[in-house]
């Protein structure tokens, strides 16, 4: 199993995922397709010409963010998460574009024993994605409820 315990987890703790993704014109489209986002920035590439700062479609802030979190999971709660909490200070500094590489750090920030559940505890991971330049692309905050090692 992948994921880490709960009690193996400290406040501190840095992981350094190994998977990057280089993010495509299909992930976009579908992405902004499937969730009905008809925003332009997303979609249309003369308009982004014409009327943008960017002069090219952005990557959807939703596929980032959900991206990140998905890098995340195969070193940190594959097999151990119970359930996501919320996220949150979700932040995007800087636009994600067709063909950027994007690589994850996640931190973890704060360790709670569950006062309900004697086998879990609540963990609060910070997630920054970055691209291929080092620039800080996205950013959260997310909880989760995960397990304690099981005894025996």
């Amino acid at each position: 199993m992948p994921g880490v315990w709960f009690d193996e987890l400290s406040v501190g703790q840095l992981f350094q995922h190994p998977i990057r993704r280089t993010v495509t014109e299909m992930d976009n489209v579908l992405f902004s397709s499937l969730t009905h986002n008809p925003a332009q920035l997303h979609l249309d590439e003369e308009y982004c010409r014409e009327h943008t700062e960017f002069g090219q479609r952005i990557v959807n802030s939703c596929f980032t963010l959900g991206l990140m979190v998905g890098i995340s999971v195969g070193d940190t709660t594959l097999g151990t998460a119970v359930a996501n909490l919320g996220w949150d200070e979700v932040r995007f500094p800087k636009p994600l574009f067709h063909g950027d590489t994007v690589r994850v750090e996640t931190e973890v920030i704060e360790l709670r024993e569950s006062r309900s559940r004697p086998d879990q505890g609540i963990v609060t991971f910070r997630h920054r994605a970055y691209n291929q330049h080092g620039d800080l692309v996205a950013e959260c905050k997310r909880s989760g409820l995960q397990r304690k090692r099981p005894a025996g």
